[in-house]
């Protein structure tokens, strides 16, 4: 029979799992992971049982905390796509990006792995009735899996969390409670809610499902991305995991899954860690800045996100801070208006339409490739946890629509200002376009926007020399230029136009993931138009974001 123990991160006191934990019982560590004896397991059996196994998440039964799977609550979540991306991908010069679609789990989140572990658990502890606090995606997916269960669940909303969200849980079965306060407060009048009822608080076992559900994320990158880069010959684990983070269970899961999978011998190494949280509410992004291993707790958030709105990260913040400082990583914050242009940026590159949550993540990921922290060849997975619909018109509000109504103001400035007016002017008449690319799948996405916005003449060039060359034949109105370039590069490239009196009117506009220092800004002062991250996307987005610097 399988031996499951739970051990405290803190002083690693070991306890049985029973339906009495709600914390370490030696020192009040509320953080607990499962421990299950795998003296016996044979790794190379396994891995060729798992091949033979239905899908979804239980195929890693061994390695999850449930004794009997008669037990088991499952909807069929889990075994989710990993989708590469290749137009966003090669918009930030990446190789090789991949999205871990969680939007494609029964109640749509990556929630749905946490609510099968833990309804499972606690139907095999004899639990019937939960006390939840969330601020959607947990309240929604423990509802469901209750539902199924036929265990009772009373979901606490912070007032913050979308009346949609509500509404679904509610359908569930649920019993809804929306309390007028900070996520952090509703977590507390939630406790003590089950406190004075004698209901089940999903305190402790919300730790561990957490971490040993979401562990299988990583279990099943290491298998999809085995299969697409080693031809399935062995598991590999990626460059990069980002996730836009709130309280940081799910990096946490998912670390201690590639943890597992080294200590198999399955991986040989493990990824760096981008976590990535909203700037209204980024106590952990503060921390790490100051170099602290402690958070301190931010009161009132200023994020519209409501499932990214956890002022106070506890202990969780600590275990990552650990995390990156053994094996990599960053934290960075993005603004809730970063992360609603990184929707729509991944909407129309890759046809995915993700929740705020995870427009943080990709923003993130913008910022990380931007300053050269993230590199070209570095293969990097993003969490896409859950799905926009059918909040998104509560989430992003007026916000998203005044957006939209920038991009059409772009047409008629109200403040003439030169450089980039006359450049907006330039690229919209511009009737022949040279671009500049040694990335084939960037200069092929290039070329697909410039012709979407009325522009049937654009050629390309792999490199610097063919480059010059092409301008020379062709005497575009427009040339759109990266600067790392073979043979020769943009530096250059632009020098040589500006020597030429035939060509030194030609408008530049240089398109670049490299993060330029102060003498590489000075070089490019006077000779170009428009200097552009890659990321912003040569789209609606990219002409939004030069709006945004005329006001």
């Amino acid at each position: 029979m399988k031996h499951i123990e739970l051990e405290c991160i803190h002083c690693h006191t070991r306890v049985a799992l029973d339906k009495n934990v709600a914390g370490c019982p030696t020192c009040g560590e509320n953080i607990l992971e499962a421990r299950y004896d795998l003296s016996r397991l044979d790794v190379g059996a396994w891995v060729a049982a798992l091949k033979t196994r239905s899908r979804g998440l239980w195929r890693y039964h061994e390695v999850l905390p449930l004794y009997d799977l008669s037990h088991c609550v499952s909807l069929g979540e889990g075994e989710t796509p990993l989708l590469r991306s290749r137009a966003l991908g090669a918009s930030l010069g990446l190789k090789h990006l991949y999205i871990k679609d969680e939007r494609q789990g029964p109640t749509a989140s990556f929630k749905d792995r946490q609510a099968t572990v833990a309804i499972s658990a606690l139907r095999e502890i004899g639990v019937d009735s939960v006390v939840v606090a969330s601020t959607g995606n947990v309240a929604i997916a423990y509802a469901a899996y209750g539902a199924r269960a036929g265990i009772k669940v009373w979901a606490f909303f912070p007032s913050l969390a979308p009346t949609e969200k509500m509404r679904e849980a509610a359908l569930y079965g649920a019993e809804v409670i929306k309390i007028a306060g900070t996520y952090d407060q509703t977590k507390e009048i939630a406790a003590r809610f089950a406190k004075r009822r004698g209901l089940f608080l999903d305190r402790g076992i919300k730790s561990v499902a957490a971490i040993e559900a979401m562990k299988t994320i990583a279990y099943e990158i290491a298998e999809q991305l085995g299969n697409d880069l080693e031809g399935g010959e062995r598991w590999r684990a990626p460059d990069w995991f980002i996730q836009g983070v709130s309280g940081g269970m799910g990096p946490i899961g998912v670390g201690k899954g590639f943890r597992e999978l080294r200590d198999f011998g399955l991986i040989d190494s493990m990824p760096a860690m981008g976590i990535v949280q909203s700037a209204g509410c980024a106590p952990m992004v503060e921390a790490f800045g100051r170099h602290q291993r402690i958070a301190t707790p931010v009161e009132d958030p200023q994020t519209i996100i409501a499932t990214l709105a956890t002022g106070n990260p506890g202990r969780a913040y600590e275990l990552l801070y650990d995390y990156v400082g053994e094996h990599g990583g960053a934290f960075v914050s993005a603004t809730d208006a970063e992360a609603f242009d990184a929707i729509k940026i991944l909407a129309r590159n890759d046809g995915i339409a993700v929740e705020p949550a995870t427009g943080v993540a990709f923003a993130g990921l913008f910022k990380l490739v931007q300053q050269g922290i993230i590199k070209r060849n570095d293969v990097v997975v993003v969490n896409c946890s859950g799905n926009t619909l059918p909040v998104e018109s509560h989430i992003l509000g007026d916000q998203w629509q005044r957006t939209v109504e920038l991009s059409q103001r772009v047409r008629k400035p109200v403040v003439p200002q030169e450089g980039l007016i006359s450049a907006i002017e330039r690229m919209s008449s511009a009737e022949r376009v040279v671009v500049i690319e040694d990335s084939p799948d960037a200069a092929r996405l290039i070329r697909r926007m410039l012709q979407a916005h009325g522009c049937q003449q654009v050629y390309l060039a792999e490199d610097g020399i063919d480059g010059l060359d092409l301008i020379r034949e062709k005497h575009p109105n427009l040339v759109i230029t990266d600067l790392m370039m073979p043979n020769l590069d943009g530096f250059a490239l632009i020098e040589s136009l500006k020597a030429d009196p035939d060509l030194a009117a030609i408008p530049v506009i240089v398109l670049t993931a490299k993060e330029l220092t102060v003498s590489e800004r000075a070089r490019l002062d006077g000779q170009v138009e428009m200097l552009l991250q890659k990321g912003s996307s040569i789209d609606d987005a990219l002409i939004e974001s030069l709006v945004h610097k005329l006001e």
